[in-house]
């Protein structure tokens, strides 16, 4: 099979007692399949990072501020993933019922995440593909469509939330003027323009994401200072791993925080993300610079996720944990807010989403703080649903091999997720979404083992990483944690669906399961016997030997 264009290594690995054929490999299952002649190439097609951003060189330096500076940007465009609308969600939510008592799941989470995306971006580095195209090189065709369908589940559930999330930000913003399916097409158009930036080169389009996080820092920070939350109770939150009078509702939200903020579709992100900058993929030193250098940039960028995630639960942590309906309602009535009916005149315990916390925010914070909520949620919509396209196109790509114009790409994947959104936005009211927030939560839940299995499978592979593969600790550690967070996800999806009370809905969860299960159950052993357990290499494709450095011939040599 050919590599796409984008990706010009001039060698590959391949097992040491693997057959070869002048030069050219035949390993079944091995990192880099080289073409067949330089004839057979095809011509060049657009991409994103045509324009590779120059590393300077300071070999002088044990630490550079300079390749710092230059390694700066995949790590921010895959940090905005952990500040999308459904994140914001689940932060407001988060703080309303379980108060300050899950902000050290959230941490947790975090840091979950950050070693998830440290595997991605040195797969990228490594093998210069994205995981998408590793998963389009080394599993059978039937398999690859599947993964494939699975991850597409999983971009378009988060791409509603994501549009959605904007067009409530800009019905908030009209005073209710813009409906939500206008603001929906609002959206479309925008992220179309914006998504051209790259064209005025990559690091513009790199500080525009960088401009859009810090509007939502300035906004969510504003509301914060706003609110003054208890330091002394935030702490205790983050780094006290209980939560004291806990019961089912707060489990829940618990297991919601998780599935929030680890992403399937940004792990096949940031592989690709990674592939802008020039590296010369030779130089086992440049190599290891890089993955260097991500790591840091990548854990820069998540610290300053999570203190923005940290505002969000603080600020309803403190002003609307333990309130009541009735309690915002009196609020509302004495500012005078049209959205007073939003909220019945009882006793039961408020229940928030990110339309109804910008209006609660607005009763008793003033006009201001509802204003300045709703710019940071259509910072954090426009920026996620841009990001998310770059994800639905890189995994089109990779996993199809597509080789169509740009704008075709880019007008393809957009339907595939719009057509849903623009369909919930005409048929749903605004004030009613959380119902459809929790069903596509599950749905991105579900689809988790079709990111973390495969990124744990190729990076545990010395015929893909060679000298880069996960150590012994790195293959233990991941594994349990993959597990726990596939076993967190799917707690969470029974427990959405036995809320359904439907026997109908039962059955069909059953017979779903069960090819769920399967195909889980195929992922997972592909990614046992590349963590070595070999007793389970019986028909494999799964090669773990040690791989060896072979020079690919150049065109140029002939």
């Amino acid at each position: 099979m050919c590599l796409c264009s984008d990706i010009k290594p001039h060698w590959y690995f391949v097992d040491e007692d693997s057959p070869q054929d002048n030069g050219v490999q035949t390993n079944q299952y091995s990192s880099i399949s080289p073409p067949a002649s330089p004839v057979a190439q095809e011509e060049p097609f657009s991409t994103y990072f045509e324009d590779k951003v120059h590393i300077p060189e300071d070999v002088s330096q044990v630490f550079s501020f300079r390749k710092l500076w230059a390694f700066t940007g995949p790590g921010f465009l895959m940090s905005i993933a952990y500040l999308d609308p459904g994140n914001i969600e689940s932060d407001l939510q988060s703080g309303a019922k379980a108060g300050f008592k899950l902000l050290w799941v959230l941490l947790g989470a975090t840091i979950i995440g950050l070693l998830l995306q440290r595997l991605a971006a040195r797969l990228g580095v490594v093998t210069g593909m994205h995981l998408a195209e590793v998963c389009n090189r080394q599993y059978p065709t039937v398999p690859r469509i599947i993964l494939w369908m699975m991850v597409e589940l999983a971009i378009i559930g988060s791409d509603m939330q994501e549009v959605i999330g904007c067009a409530i930000a800009l019905n908030l913003l009209s005073v209710g003027r813009i409906p939500l399916w206008a603001g929906v097409l609002i959206t479309i158009t925008d992220t179309f323009v914006f998504l051209f930036l790259d064209k005025y080169g990559l690091r513009k389009l790199e500080a525009f994401f960088g401009f859009l996080i810090t509007v939502m820092a300035l906004s969510f920070g504003y509301e914060y200072v706003l609110v003054k939350p208890n330091q002394a109770e935030l702490l205790k939150g983050m780094f006290l791993p209980y939560c004291a009078g806990c019961g089912p509702v707060q489990l829940e939200q618990a297991v919601g925080i998780v599935g929030a903020v680890i992403m399937p579709h940004n792990i096949y992100l940031h592989s690709a993300l990674v592939k802008s900058r020039d590296i010369d993929r030779k130089n086992k030193k440049e190599v290891k610079e890089a993955n260097k250098y991500f790591f840091i940039e990548s854990t820069i960028a998540l610290f300053i996720s999570f203190l923005i995630n940290v505002f969000v639960v603080a600020v309803f942590a403190q002003a609307f944990y333990n309130k009541t309906n009735a309690d915002v309602n009196e609020s509302c009535n004495k500012t005078g807010s049209p959205h007073t009916d939003l909220f019945p005149l009882n006793n039961n315990t408020l229940e928030v989403d990110i339309y109804k916390g910008g209006v609660v925010l607005g009763c008793v914070f003033g006009p201001a703080a509802l204003y300045i909520w709703a710019i940071g949620i259509l910072a954090a919509g426009q920026s996620s649903t841009m990001t998310g396209t770059y994800s639905g196109q890189f995994v089109m790509e990779g996993f199809l091999n597509l080789r169509w114009s740009r704008f075709a790409r880019v007008l393809l994947t957009r339907s595939i997720a719009i057509t849903p959104t623009l369909l919930v936005a005409i048929f749903q009211d605004v004030q009613h979404l959380t119902g459809m927030n929790d069903f596509l939560n599950v749905l991105q839940s579900m689809q988790l083992p079709f990111a973390l299995i495969p990124i744990l499978t190729f990076t545990s592979l010395t015929s893909i990483m060679n000298d880069f593969a996960n150590g012994l600790v790195w293959k233990i550690s991941g594994g349990i944690v993959i597990l726990v967070v596939c076993a967190i996800n799917m707690y969470f999806v029974v427990v959405y669906v036995t809320s359904l009370n439907s026997v109908l809905l039962y059955v069909f969860a059953a017979l779903l399961t069960v090819a769920y299960l399967c195909f889980v159950g195929y992922l997972a052993w592909h990614c046992l016997v590349a963590l070595g357990v070999s007793c389970l290499d019986f028909g494999s494709r799964v090669s773990n030997r040690p791989a060896v450095l072979i020079e690919e011939p150049s065109e140029y040599d002939s």
